[in-house]
């Protein structure tokens, strides 16, 4: 019998040599944490489809962050849920809004710790749009262009350190970056959610800020899954407005997008393992149907493999836990 030349067995044949060819590691590092912010005294209330995660009034966001921050987790990012909406949105630039506070109290608490906010005004909006609606039920770009800026300018102003575009308007980095260096903060970093797609994975997010839109779908703003390429000229597109770190939203769906995104540019990639993605693995796990803690950890690990620099996701604690130890 003629043996192999290579036996690839021998590179796993014990935990520390498989530790030492390993070629990829999570760390808490690559974690950013999701948080939603409501009005309230107290108050911290699971999500229902989302088990572990809370929203949570302010005056206890800063304890919730000072558990991220011990648990050497870098950065959050915040949904805020108003107390009330309307057609514009207007409680999305409001510089006294619930997100605006929680920024305050998160940096008062824990000054080092990262604060991403998402700039979108449909958390905001009674029609759960992206963008302003007008009395055909179009969604109207450049009118919406002018909230987000004015949104990500009173985050800026409230302490934040990254602001975060969703809502996939044409020219909305350009517009936002524009209204922060005119207005003295060159230094805020842009996080675009570059290739964002009309996916089915959102539902326990829209559960969770009930931003569900009252009519249609939003896939006259966000990616069709069936494409790829058109990532790509999204994503270029944003680098010529001046993001600093792009984005893939969702991820494990996406894994393919990520991997070109990586290898056609040369900025911090982040990817967003959204809460649907989060649901079907909790939901599997609590069902005995598998592992839940080794398939969060596969899971996050495609993501890093595929190319993210940085995961936003619903496990970061659970996982931050499991890679400390």
């Amino acid at each position: 019998m003629k043996f192999p030349q290579y036996r690839a067995r021998r590179m796993r044949a014990s935990a520390n040599i498989r530790r030492m060819v390993r070629e990829h590691r999570l760390s808490p590092d690559m974690l950013i944490y999701p948080m939603f912010v409501t009005w309230g005294k107290n108050v911290k209330d699971e999500i229902g489809s989302m088990p572990g995660n809370f929203r949570v009034s302010v005056d206890n966001i800063a304890a919730e962050a000072k558990e991220v921050e011990s648990l050497d987790i870098p950065a959050v990012i915040l949904f805020g849920i108003p107390e009330k909406k309307d057609e514009n949105g207007s409680e999305a630039y409001n510089p006294d809004g619930v997100v605006h506070r929680a920024i305050r109290e998160i940096k008062n608490a824990c000054p080092d710790l990262v604060v991403i906010t998402d700039v979108c005004i449909d958390e905001y909006t009674t029609d759960g749009h992206c963008g302003v609606v007008d009395d055909k039920g179009a969604i109207l770009n450049d009118p919406t262009l002018e909230l987000l800026g004015a949104m990500a300018l009173t985050h800026a102003r409230a302490g934040a350190d990254i602001v975060a575009p969703s809502d996939m308007m044409d020219g909305r980095i350009g517009a936002v970056r524009i209204a922060l260096d005119d207005n003295g903060h060159k230094d805020i970093s842009i996080m675009s959610y570059a290739a964002k797609y009309s996916s089915a994975f959102y539902g326990p997010f829209r559960e969770a800020c009930d931003s569900a839109p009252a009519f249609g779908d939003r896939s006259t703003y966000q990616m069709d899954p069936a494409n790829a390429n058109e990532a790509l000229r999204e994503v270029a597109l944003d680098i010529v407005e001046d993001a600093d770190i792009l984005m893939v939203k969702p991820a494990l769906p996406y894994l393919d997008i990520i991997r070109m995104v990586k290898s056609q540019f040369n900025l911090p990639l982040a990817a967003y393992s959204v809460s649907g993605e989060f649901a079907m693995i909790e939901a599997a796990g609590r069902n005995g149907w598998l592992d839940r803690d080794r398939a969060m950890i596969e899971a996050l690990l495609s993501i890093h493999r595929a190319g993210a620099n940085m995961i936003l996701t619903y496990f970061a604690k659970d996982a931050a836990k499991i890679l400390n130890t």
